[in-house]
């Protein structure tokens, strides 16, 4: 018996390479089922001239997606994790956390951030961004750019900017790595990415247990963990996307590493914890607000 799931997704080409992705791993673990893929516009798209922190919107980019799933005209959907909001609307959950890509930001423009000229301009919308590369060069002025990864691509090549930051991530999904000439910046010492960056999620209703079911081969349990340590940080500082924090849980000798990142009133506050996940946030939000 052949089964339809109905996968809702943004329409932008990484969003789509995400809903492919997640669609030939479920072929792979249920050969019979029929997948349709619903793309959709959010509301985050609509306006590139904003910056994303003035936008105001907690989960700018997944509320339409979510909204089709609750709605029942999706059985699920798919998501750049570090999109979602730190809690699941009324209704739905979070049924699969996909092996996570490298989480690290790059560098584009240059081979590293010393090469950048005094002054250089560097376009990007991150707040958590800019803190983190202006505690290293103080001199750098940042512009807010926004658009999908060509069309900021375009303007560094372009002249506009000297230089952009991006997820390595959406960059590799692309195969656009290469052409970018993207240099990894140290998430230890230089840039700690975004929570969850690197991950794709896939949300359901609660109540569809036929698709949890379906979506249950698709979570790598130590990128769920790394991820719940990092979103339940982000959540502690009632933090969304426009939250000027970088957060990275990686596996280490003693369990687990965290390292946290937050920009806060023109300085940059670190906290680096190790142990067990379960207790990790609260250490690591406790060293933040000290």
């Amino acid at each position: 018996m052949t089964i339809t799931l109905r996968l809702a997704t943004r329409s932008s080409p990484l969003a789509m390479w995400q809903a492919r992705h997640v669609a030939s791993m479920l072929r792979r673990d249920h050969p019979r089922l029929i997948i349709q893929l619903l793309p959709m516009s959010s509301s985050g798209d609509g306006d590139h001239a904003t910056p994303l922190y003035r936008l105001g919107t907690i989960g700018i980019f997944c509320k339409e997606v979510q909204q089709a799933v609750l709605d029942g005209h999706a059985d699920a959907g798919v998501h750049s994790c570090k999109d979602l909001p730190t809690s699941e609307p009324e209704g739905l959950l979070l049924a699969a956390i996909l092996r996570r890509a490298d989480p690290r930001d790059v560098l584009i423009g240059a081979g590293s951030l010393d090469e950048l000229a005094q002054g250089a301009l560097v376009g990007t919308s991150s707040l958590r961004r800019q803190a983190q590369l202006a505690e290293r060069r103080p001199d750098l002025r940042f512009t807010s750019i926004r658009g999908n990864v060509e069309t900021r691509l375009r303007k560094v090549a372009m002249g506009e900017v000297a230089a952009t930051v991006m997820a390595m991530a959406g960059l590799s999904r692309l195969l656009l790595l290469r052409r970018a000439r993207a240099v990894a910046l140290d998430p230890l010492s230089v840039c700690t990415p975004a929570p969850a960056q690197g991950a794709v999620a896939v949300d359901c209703r609660a109540a569809d247990a036929r698709t949890r079911f379906l979506l249950s081969c698709l979570n790598h349990r130590s990128t769920a963990v790394a991820v719940g340590i990092e979103r339940q940080v982000l959540a502690g500082l009632s933090g969304g996307c426009s939250l000027p924090l970088g957060c990275l849980a990686q596996p280490h000798a003693s369990g687990w590493q965290v390292i946290a990142r937050l920009g806060q009133d023109g300085t940059l506050r670190t906290a680096i914890a190790h142990g067990a996940a379960s207790p990790l946030p609260g250490r690591i939000l406790a060293l933040l607000r000290r």
